[in-house]
């Protein structure tokens, strides 16, 4: 036998094996649940945007869906463009009675069923600043309801999730992926994907999937740049005299300048690509691990959150101008992505 073909023998196998397993996958993944009709979804953060739309999907689709909002209006409006089975609850992740009564409301409602989908969305701002602008109380109202608030309900759901063999899904900020501003917005998204891996690896054991769905920037109603504005603002005011002279009037013209760019350029307004990560992740009989919304998701801020130190701090801080203290006058400037 010609040794020289032995090179290429083993190159096909490889070849063969990878294709292979690139098909497997690919049926796999394409497989999806039955009978998923009557079966119960509990939605938190539907007032707006990414939860709003997800419990109207899901509500056509056939599921008996359970829509959190934090308000009273939120949860009417959502009503009356929704078929009779969907309902809703009014809660605040913030406040443990508040979460107790809507776990009391979930378990009434599946009727001794169990509960097959628990999607965990905290919408809504929190201050978003240099660290210094900050205080304690700030990343105690972000992590309260971002982090700790869904920690909270997704433990007091697991019994019925247990039950039912269901399926939890997490949707992260790709703040979670790489923080590139101060306060507790960025903190809670990374707790999230902690919580989410462990609780992959555990609950495995009793039928129960768990899905991160990490999407980018998208603007679904209360996303604006005035709101962020308004909270700078509000800092801003009050710096004592000092932090503020450190900075600098130019910084905190500049800082609002960048802030209302990023806002526009990297907020989607294409929802359903989060929609679409977050149908598979309910329907698929194997539903992936993570799933990426948006190209800058899936791709800028994974690179980031990968590349070397020194290259991601370089471009994080072209984003946002440079303190009067350290001398430099240059201007941030946007990364446009």
């Amino acid at each position: 036998m010609d040794r020289r073909l032995i090179p290429n023998s083993v190159h096909i196998v490889i070849l063969a094996s990878i294709l292979s397993l690139i098909i497997y996958w690919l049926i796999r993944d394409s497989r999806r649940v039955r009978n998923l009709s009557g079966k119960h979804v509990f939605i938190t953060g539907c007032d707006t945007g990414l939860g709003n739309s997800l419990a109207k999907w899901l509500d056509k689709r056939g599921f008996c869906v359970i829509a959190a909002c934090s308000t009273v209006k939120g949860g009417q409006e959502l009503r009356s463009c929704s078929s009779l089975s969907l309902k809703t609850v009014k809660l605040n992740l913030a406040d443990p009675n508040s979460i107790a009564r809507a776990v009391v409301f979930v378990t009434k409602e599946t009727a001794g069923k169990g509960l097959f989908g628990l999607v965990s969305n905290a919408e809504g701002t929190a201050p978003v600043a240099p660290t210094d602008w900050l205080r304690i109380e700030d990343f105690h109202s972000a992590l309260g309801v971002g982090l700790l608030g869904l920690i909270e309900i997704t433990l007091k759901l697991l019994p019925l999730l247990k039950k039912a063999e269901g399926r939890v899904v997490n949707l992260i900020n790709a703040k979670g992926l790489m923080a590139f501003v101060g306060g507790g917005y960025s903190l809670s998204k990374w707790g999230m994907e902690a919580f989410s891996d462990t609780l992959r690896r555990e609950m495995q054991h009793f039928g129960v999937k768990v899905s991160i769905v990490e999407h980018s920037f998208f603007k679904a109603g209360v996303v604006t740049s005035d709101v962020i504005e308004r909270d700078v603002l509000r800092l801003w005011n009050r710096l004592t005299p000092e932090i503020r002279d450190s900075y600098g009037e130019k910084y905190f013209v500049e800082y609002i300048k960048a802030q209302r760019s990023s806002v526009k350029s990297l907020c989607d307004t294409d929802i359903s690509k989060v929609i679409k990560c977050l149908e598979h992740a309910l329907m698929a009989k194997y539903p992936r691990t993570r799933y990426g919304a948006g190209w800058d998701a899936k791709l800028f801020w994974l690179f980031l959150s990968y590349a070397p130190s020194c290259l991601s701090d370089m471009l994080l801080c072209m984003m946002f101008p440079a303190p009067a203290a350290t001398g430099k006058s240059h201007p941030g400037v946007l990364i446009n992505i």
